[in-house]
This record gives C-alpha cells, sequence and structure tokens, in this order.
C-alpha cells in the first residue's frame, strides 16, 4: 500500500500552491526564453541575408579588390563567407582561426543539390545542411549570380553567444522559480495556516463535544464561510449543553419521583402486611397507595405521548369543529377541581361559534394541559379565564392565570423537554412531570401553528396558541388524517 505523504490538509495545500507558484513562474520563464531565443535568430538570419546580398554585390561589381572586400566584410562581422561553384570547389573567406575546421567541408554533395535547388538571388537561411562546426552556426545562400548556375554565395555566422544568453536566461529562470518556491511557500503557509486553522480548532471542540464536554468555544472572527460554521458550532454547544442539563435534572427527579411513591407504597403495603398498621386503617392508606399510582402512571403517561409525538407514530384526524365548544366541554372535566379551589372562571368569546381546522382530540389535549396547570399554579380564590377570537384565517386561544407566575428567567425554557420551574425534590402539589407544556407544544407545531407565553413572577401566566381558521363546510382532502412529523 502507498505512503500517503501528504496526510494533512494543511501540507496538501502548502504543497499544492508551491509547486503551482514554482511551475508557473518557470514555465513562463523558459517560454519567454524560447521566444526571445527565436527571436533573435530570427533578427540574425535578416542580418546574414542583408551581408548575403552585400557579398553578392560586390562580387557582382567585377572589381580587382572584391575579395580584398569580402574579407573586410567577414572580418568586421566575424563571418565565414563561401563560393560554391560545386560542392568540392569552394573558396572559403574568413578571419577567425575557429572557422577553418568549418570551412571547405561544410556542404556534402547531397547537401549542395539540396541548397540549389532552394537558392535564389533573394537569399534564405538555413541550419539544417551543413556539417557541425562544434558551435551552432546559421547559414545565409543565395545565389552568386541571377540562376544557379553562377554557383551559390554562403555567409556563416555563430549563435555561440546567443545559444549562451539563452542558457543564462534559463538558469535565471530557474533561480527566479526557486525563490518564487521559497516566497509561496511562505505566502502559502500564512495562508494554508489561515484557512485551516479554524477547522483544526473546530475538530478539536467537536473531539470535546463527543466526550461530553460542551464547555469548549471556538473563537470567532470574521464574517467568513469558517467563522460561520464556528458560530453555529457554539450555538449548537450550548443547546446541548442545555439538553444536558435539563436531561440530567430530569433524570433525578424522575428518579426521585419513581423511587419516593414506590418506596412508600412498599412501606404502607409491608406494615399492611405484617400487621403494623390495623385493618380499620387500611382505607386510608389504600388511598394513599392509589394516589401514589396515579401518579406514576401520568408520569409514564406523559413519557409515552411525548415519545410518540416525536417520533412522528401519532396520526392526527383533522375535522372541521368548533373550539368554543371544545372548551366548554373540557371545562365540564374541571368543574370539581375549580370549586374546590374556590376559582372563578371566565370565558369571552368573541362570537358564538369559531370553527377551526385541527385534531380536536390533541386540541383537547392541549387545553386539558393548560388548564391544569393555571389551576395547579394558582391560589385558592384566584380567577382562570379563556378566551378565543379569530383574525383572518387564524384563531387566537389564549389561557390565562393569576397564579404565581414564572420567573423571568425561566419563561424561555418552559417548553423545554425535562425542564421545570419548581426544581425541588420533594412532592408538592403543584409538581409536575416536566413534559406538559413540552407535549403541548410538540402539539402545536404538528398543526402548522404557534404558542406563546407571557408570564411574571406574583401577575399569573398566559399562553396563546394559534389554529387555522375553517368554515363549516371546508373540505377535508385526505380524510383529516395527517402524520405528526
Amino acid at each position: 500500500m502507498r505512503r500517503n505523504r501528504f496526510r494533512s490538509i494543511f501540507s496538501r495545500m502548502m504543497f499544492m500552491q508551491c509547486t503551482t507558484v514554482a511551475a508557473a513562474v518557470l514555465l513562463v520563464g523558459v517560454v519567454l526564453a524560447v521566444i526571445v531565443y527565436a527571436g533573435r535568430i530570427g533578427e540574425y538570419g535578416t542580418q546574414l541575408n542583408r551581408y548575403a546580398q552585400n557579398a553578392r554585390a560586390v562580387i557582382a561589381s567585377d572589381t580587382g579588390n572584391a575579395e580584398t572586400r569580402l574579407k573586410y566584410l567577414a572580418a568586421d562581422n566575424d563571418l565565414l563567407i563561401e563560393r560554391v561553384v560545386e560542392h568540392d570547389d569552394v573558396n572559403a573567406i574568413y578571419l577567425d582561426s575557429r572557422w577553418e575546421a568549418y570551412a571547405k567541408q561544410s556542404l556534402s554533395e547531397t547537401s549542395y543539390r539540396v541548397v540549389l535547388e532552394n537558392a535564389s538571388p533573394v537569399g534564405a537561411t538555413t541550419r539544417n545542411y551543413f556539417q557541425n562546426a562544434g558551435f551552432p552556426v546559421l547559414t545565409a545562400y543565395a545565389t552568386i549570380g541571377n540562376d544557379v548556375n553562377s554557383g551559390v554565395l554562403l555567409v556563416s555566422g555563430d549563435l555561440s553567444q546567443m545559444r549562451s544568453a539563452l542558457g543564462n536566461m534559463i538558469l535565471w529562470t530557474v533561480l527566479v522559480s526557486a525563490f518564487a518556491l521559497i516566497g509561496s511557500g511562505i505566502v502559502s503557509y500564512y495562508t494554508a495556516y489561515r484557512v485551516i486553522n479554524p477547522f483544526v480548532e473546530m475538530n478539536h471542540a467537536v473531539q470535546c463535544y463527543s466526550r461530553g464536554d460542551f464547555s469548549t468555544r471556538i473563537p470567532v472572527e470574521g464574517k467568513d464561510e469558517a467563522s460561520q460554521l464556528g458560530k453555529s458550532l457554539n450555538e449548537m454547544a450550548e443547546q446541548l449543553r442545555g439538553l444536558e442539563d435539563t436531561r440530567r435534572s430530569f433524570v433525578a427527579n424522575v428518579s426521585h419521583e419513581l423511587r419516593s411513591p414506590l418506596t412508600s407504597m412498599k412501606g404502607f403495603l409491608e406494615a399492611m402486611q405484617d400487621g403494623t398498621i390495623p385493618p380499620e386503617n387500611y382505607p386510608e392508606y389504600i388511598e394513599i397507595v392509589l394516589n401514589e399510582t396515579r401518579r406514576m402512571v401520568t408520569l409514564v403517561n406523559d413519557l409515552l405521548d411525548l415519545a410518540r409525538i416525536e417520533s412522528g407514530t401519532i396520526q392526527l384526524n383533522f375535522e372541521v369543529f368548533d373550539v368554543n365548544e371544545l372548551i366548554r366541554r373540557t371545562l365540564l372535566t374541571f368543574e370539581a377541581r375549580l370549586i374546590e379551589n374556590e376559582m372563578e372562571m371566565e370565558v369571552h368569546f368573541a362570537q358564538e361559534q369559531c370553527m377551526v381546522y385541527a385534531d380536536p382530540t390533541q386540541i383537547g389535549q392541549v387545553l386539558r394541559n393548560l388548564i391544569d396547570n393555571a389551576i395547579k399554579y394558582s391560589p385558592k380564590g384566584r380567577s382562570l379565564s379563556i378566551s378565543t377570537y379569530s383574525m383572518r384565517k387564524t384563531v387566537y386561544v389564549t389561557v390565562r392565570d393569576t397564579g404565581i407566575g414564572i420567573p423571568q428567567e425561566d419563561v424561555p425554557h418552559v417548553f423545554d423537554r425535562f425542564y421545570k420551574v419548581e426544581k425541588a425534590h420533594t412532592p408538592t402539589p403543584q409538581m409536575g412531570s416536566g413534559l406538559g407544556l413540552s407535549i403541548v407544544k410538540r402539539i402545536i407545531e404538528s398543526h402548522g401553528q404557534s404558542i406563546t407565553v407571557r408570564s411574571a413572577r406574583g401577575r399569573g401566566t398566559q399562553f396563546t396558541f394559534t389554529l387555522e381558521r375553517a368554515s363549516a363546510a371546508k373540505r377535508i382532502p385526505d380524510g383529516g388524517k395527517h402524520n405528526v412529523s
């Protein structure tokens, strides 16, 4: 298995950025060097062709000093001038000794025929037809007269300096590429660190969250995507920490609530069994055991209801009904408790009938939970009010009490699962399971509606939820059956 040399994103980014910059600089430098070299070769070829035309003019002048003038031309411009009548009949004129090995043997019989085929008075340049002189050579060739029968004139120039300049340009390109590699490495390190470091911190934070440590926070700077992700993770950690705190509180409360009644029930039953409690007192203690049983059943039912709602297994049966009538029937079930608590009941309906489109069974549970809380947390002699009114396509139902109210810091959490304003483990008449309001909110949300709460310590609490307004003739396209999701 091939070993991965770049295991981290940081190293891969560094490698990619540095090699890309260095390769780009090297490629651009080499291409420019080749272009410059080719351009200079073209310019030098034009210059050699001009020398060839000058040499033709000197030969055509037919003066006695033509060879001397050709020697001056060769000496002044470091040229090899050759007059070729046949491939082995060559008159070479040069000054520098390095042309000696190249003169008189640079043109083979085959090359001479090729030159004759291509030669003209206008002239041309080539690097292909002649033997190697040990250094690069460019040759301009043209006919001495107006046709090839008069022979061919060859004017050769040395390209060593141009080749050396090309090598120097490539060397400088390599050096610049090396410096570019170093510079890009520094820049890449900085940019890669700025890009990758936030994700390294996020990874560390997520690992802490997986171990249950939700106190770690990610430093957030700027408004880029990484900062937004860090902010979202911080918010998630805050929510997870709150959920974990409420879960622990709930487990402690439920454990106590289940253990306490079970312990007392076990004690009373054992006392009746061993005769500690006389038979004439059995009815009193049996009633206590039944009350504790009812409390545990309520707790377990709330847990099951919430689990079914959140899992989406409860099927909502939507239909059109009068919510005012549902409120009246629900209040009748609380009549005994209202009388027992000496509470005054106030009902305010904006209209006699208020038709809504919802599941009457689930909305009935919402009303029972809210009314039960209102009675439970209101001292004797206080009042309870329920009102309904509609606005456009929405019906508003409000349940308000004048009880002990909810502390301001607890108001945002009243709908959280397992959250209880009263955190004491000692059973009280007001103590509940902490699930009733959470169930209420889930039911309302499953209808696509909302519920709000307003409360202040000592001033009572008001819950308002919305329902879809409907006419009595509203069509139910699917028979009124919807799954909670």
